[in-house]
Parts: C-alpha cells; structure tokens; sequence
C-alpha cells in the first residue's frame, strides 16, 4: 500500500470535505478516490468521514488524522531531500588523498571553497603519496585521490589535469642563481634531491630519463619526502630540486628558476574507482584541480626584469 499517496489524497477530501470537488483539484475520477479513501480506512482500520448526512464530515478519527498526516507526509519530504542531496554528492563523508606537498594555503582555498559550495560534505582529507593512494583505491578506503602522473592504471577514472612547470630550487647565493634560466646541462656535477621512488615510481622514473635526455645525470640522489626537508638540504648545500615555483615561496634563502626549453611537467590530476564512484568524487575533483591550478599560476619567482617564464596548464581530462 501506498500510505504516502493515500494520506495525501485524505488531505485534500478533509479540506474541502467533498469528494467531488476533491477528485477534481487531485486531477482524478471520484471513484479512485472514494476507493482510495475506503482502503485507507481498511488499513487504519477506522472511518475517516462521517457519509450518513447529505454532506461529508470528518469523525474524531479523521481529524486526528490531519496533523498526523501532514507531519508524516513532511517528513516524508525531508527524507527525499536528503537522499536526493546524497545522491548529487552534497552531503555525507569523501574520503579524498592529496599529496604530502600541497601547501597550507592550497588546503585553506581548498577547504574554504568545499565548505562554501558544498556545506552538507564532510571531507574527511588524507596527506597520503601516489603509491599509498592508488592502495588504498584498490581496496576502497579512499574514494578520489590526487596523484601523479603517469600512473598506468585505466581502471581508474580521470578528472582534469594541472600540468605545472618544474624549475631548479637552489640556494639564493649560487652562481646559477645569477641566471635567468638554467639548462638542465648546467646542473651537471651536482646532486639531485628527490622525493623516495616508492612514493611515485613511474613519476620518479620519468624524470630521472627526462633529465639523462638532456644531459644532467645527477652525482647523487638524495631523496626527501616533503618540501622543508628538501629545502633543507638545499640549504645546506647537498643538491639542487627539480620543483614547482610554490616549493621555494616557502624559503626566502632559497630562490627558483625555470629550465630552459621547459622540459619537465608535473602532471597531477584527481582519479578514483570506475565503478562505485562515491557521489561527490566528480565535482570535488573538479574544485580541487581548479584550486590548485589557480595557487600554482601565481607570478613565479624568475630572475628581476625577466619575463613570466611559464604557465600553468589546466588539461580537461588528463589520461595516463
């Protein structure tokens, strides 16, 4: 049974306490209606109207009914809202990763931006590596990660892409500090500073060949999970950071500059389960990119009087 459509077919005969009347502002034959009535009463098993005079009146029964009816059929409502909101992502827990270096004011944007567009989504925001998030996608403790790329995994969906120039991070009182851009060629002889294989491998991989084609093998590779460690050993001399920009905004004793012929990208984008696709994962992915997309293309720290060497790109769908 119904109990929804018949309560709400009982409120508009109590209104106007006619059935013909009733069965017209309802859009339906009397008939239905005085049947839908007579099944009500069955189910409750009470009579809702008073019949025996030449007009309908209600019984006790029936006008106790009214609040109750109303308050059911509201909270009826209620719980079609919220599950509509459910289903569109706008509320309920998104257990989403970002990588370890994403600054303090990309999560502030990102967490004013999430509570300003989707106030009813708790994200529940995990600083994880690439490797720990495509881990914890395959077994359904994460439900949209932010990763680098390539990846090789088509089993996961995409969302846009950044792509964001890498330059040289490198202490403010190096001679190649005094150049508006460095070749990767120049950096020979130094050492490189790098984040560990595990966290991304074929990120890692990547640029290590990248930089062999143009012609820096570093002397030694010195590995450094997030940004103050490898501005640390910068700092003091052991290495050069292939980076972003926004890596060396977080130290003024160290200074950034671009590569020449821009050789080397960063490609991050949102990925998550094909199937089982949490409800937000789509639109959360698409906020996050364009938040990090947007604190990445601040005018970069180049040499003075130089031209803006680079831009960010913002990719629709960034594949492997």
């Amino acid at each position: 049974m119904d109990l929804a459509r018949h309560l709400r077919y009982f409120l508009v005969v109590a209104d106007e306490l006619h059935f013909g009347r009733a069965a017209e502002l309802l859009g339906m034959a009397q008939p239905p209606l005085s049947q839908s009535i007579q099944r009500l009463e069955r189910e409750l098993g009470v009579p809702l109207f008073d019949r025996s005079h030449r007009r309908v009146e209600l019984t006790v029964a029936g006008s106790l009914l009214i609040d109750e009816a109303r308050r059911m059929l509201a909270a009826e409502e209620r719980l079609r809202t919220v599950m509509r909101k459910a289903r569109a992502g706008d509320l309920g827990t998104l257990r989403a990763g970002v990588p370890p270096d994403l600054s303090a004011p990309v999560l502030h944007a990102l967490l004013s931006r999430i509570d300003a567009e989707i106030p009813g989504l708790t994200v529940d925001l995990l600083e994880l590596t690439t490797a720990e998030q495509l881990r914890m996608l395959d077994t359904s403790s994460l439900d949209v990660g932010m990763v680098d790329h390539p990846i090789g995994r088509p089993d996961l969906q995409h969302g846009s892409g950044v792509e964001l120039p890498l330059g040289v991070v490198l202490p403010r009182t190096s001679p190649l500090a005094r150049s508006a851009e460095i070749e990767l060629a120049d950096l020979t002889g130094h050492d490189l500073v790098l984040f560990p294989r595990e966290t991304a491998p074929d990120w890692h991989d990547l640029l290590l060949e990248r930089c062999r084609e143009h012609g820096f093998a570093p002397a030694r590779i010195r590995h450094a999970r997030n940004p103050e460690f490898l501005l640390g050993l910068v700092l003091a001399g052991h290495g050069v950071a292939l980076d972003q920009e926004s890596t060396a905004r977080r130290e003024p004793r160290v200074t950034w500059r671009p590569l020449a012929g821009r050789p080397l990208r960063r490609h991050l984008s949102m990925v998550w389960p094909s199937t089982g696709t949490h409800p937000a994962a789509t639109r959360f992915a698409e906020l996050a990119t364009r938040v990090v997309a947007g604190d990445m293309a601040r005018t970069p720290l180049a040499a003075p009087g130089a031209a803006a060497p680079w831009s960010v790109v913002y990719t629709p769908h960034l594949r492997n």
